[in-house]
């Protein structure tokens, strides 16, 4: 994180000094009383600058996210899923648009963003470097990664800063149809044939556990997450959501039919909720770094997609020129 908190911006309770100037009071008020912090009020760096990462982290994790379901769309088996995908893919970048827009409340530029990501100084979801290697993936993706997507974004509806919030409304409801689409796939797929069906558990034990590591590194690894709960940035640390989503999930795989590849998944009468083991949380630290299966041709693609479409900014730049001078 690049951010420092300022003095006496800390959280409510903490027993630390309290703010030095009114701005900072407003805004640890503001916190306390769980109420929005808005882009023109008085923020401390660190909130600005934390924001940025995570939003920015968000917004490119759904634009790469397009790629791994749209290498499918022109395989699709039939018009029908065909354009559903399609239209899939579409909302992916729409979501990525609407979070860019919410970092650009924050004073951060588009372009600039682009190029940290393309330069490797930005992340996105480690999710998106693992390949697709069927159709039934398309339908595990929906099922699996878009359900712990929700999982992690449902309680970003209620961030403190407005307009991540807002933009996470629209985005949640698309995401919770898109989960709704590959279940649905999954069980049409899993009414078929036996090859149909070794499919869908195939795909289920490529992506259980990557899915699993979306939520990031267990709570006492995870260097950003306590900043950002005290901020009410987010609302639940890692490990909380990854049990909420194994809860949700369990009965689903019940359901459907398949088996999730975790010998140690059981009920836990006492806890009330599933145990189960644990990623390889050093692929999770090697897909993270720049080393998992498909991250250099993920880039690769978004590079040559940024150098595609400069002529496109270009024209629009110019256009928007000649407007303002009116010529």
């Amino acid at each position: 994180m690049t951010g420092s908190i300022s003095a006496g911006s800390v959280s409510p309770g903490s027993g630390s000094p309290g703010p030095a100037d009114p701005g900072e009071q407003i805004f640890a008020d503001t916190i306390a009383r769980d109420q929005r912090v808005e882009p023109r009020d008085w923020m401390p760096d660190g909130y600005r600058q934390t924001l940025i990462r995570q939003i920015a982290q968000h917004a490119h994790s759904e634009i790469i996210g397009m790629q791994p379901e749209g290498e499918w769309i022109t395989r699709a088996p039939t018009l029908r899923r065909k354009a559903i995908l399609l239209a899939k893919v579409q909302d992916e970048a729409g979501h990525g648009l609407y979070l860019y827009s919410a970092a650009e409340t924050l004073g951060a530029d588009r372009g600039d963003l682009t190029r940290r990501l393309i330069e490797g100084r930005q992340k996105y979801s480690s999710i998106f470097n693992y390949p697709t290697l069927s159709f039934a993936d398309v339908g595990v993706i929906g099922w699996l990664v878009d359900g712990a997507a929700i999982c992690n974004q449902v309680p970003l509806c209620r961030s403190s800063y407005g307009p991540y919030a807002r933009a996470m409304i629209r985005i949640c409801k698309e995401e919770s149809f898109h989960q709704r689409q590959g279940y649905e796939l999954l069980m049409t797929m899993m009414g078929g044939t036996e090859t149909q069906r070794d499919m869908v558990q195939d795909a289920v034990n490529r992506w259980w556990w990557p899915s699993l590591m979306m939520f990031g590194p267990p709570d006492g690894d995870s260097p950003n997450s306590a900043r950002s709960m005290a901020w009410k940035i987010k609302r639940h640390s890692n490990d909380e959501l990854r049990q909420r989503f194994v809860d949700m999930t369990v009965p689903q795989a019940d359901a459907l039919g398949v088996t999730l590849p975790d010998p140690a998944l059981r009920w836990n009468a006492d806890r009330e909720h599933y145990d189960f083991g644990q990623p390889d949380w050093a692929e999770l630290k090697q897909v993270i770094s720049g080393d998992g299966p498909l991250n250099r041709q993920r880039i690769a693609r978004r590079k040559q997609a940024d150098s595609d479409g400069a002529w496109v900014r270009e024209a629009a730049a110019a256009h928007a020129a000649k407007h303002r001078s009116g010529s």
